[in-house]
């Protein structure tokens, strides 16, 4: 039975795939969703003067699909799992389920949760995922 966990943020995802014996494979993916940092508004401090108009809809329109793009490079590295954990800070997690629950329902069925977690490093990303599947 392969076991999968899934450390995720907004820059990459560090997977861990288990065997019985323990660590089988271990891997960081980066998602390669561009930092949004959109500059603008009021361009003079004078009343009525030029203001620059930001298109926030332009940016967060094309991060939804930069993340839509990491999400399915994620569920071809783990379609051949039979259970699945995605642990992380922040929303990503959240975003991850719900994306494969509406476009991937085969493979939502096998994640077994999403969990809260603070930034790991790759050795604590290992440790969790055992503790998680009960592997020593």
């Amino acid at each position: 039975m392969k076991k999968t966990g899934i450390w995720i943020d907004k820059r990459e995802a560090k997977m861990v795939f288990l065997s019985s014996e323990g660590v089988e494979d271990f891997r960081t993916i980066s998602s390669e969703i561009e930092e949004f940092n959109p500059i603008g508004g009021s361009g003079s401090p004078a009343k009525g003067g030029p203001q620059d108009v930001v298109q926030d809809s332009k940016y967060t329109e094309r991060e939804k699909h930069q993340f839509k793009r990491f999400f399915a490079r994620l569920a071809e590295e783990v379609a051949d799992v039979d259970q699945l954990v995605v642990f992380g800070p922040g929303q990503t997690g959240s975003k991850l389920e719900q994306e494969w629950t509406n476009s991937k329902p085969d493979l939502a069925k096998r994640l077994q949760g999403v969990e809260k977690a603070d930034s790991m490093t790759d050795n604590q990303v290992k440790a969790w995922v055992r503790d998680y599947f009960g592997i020593s």
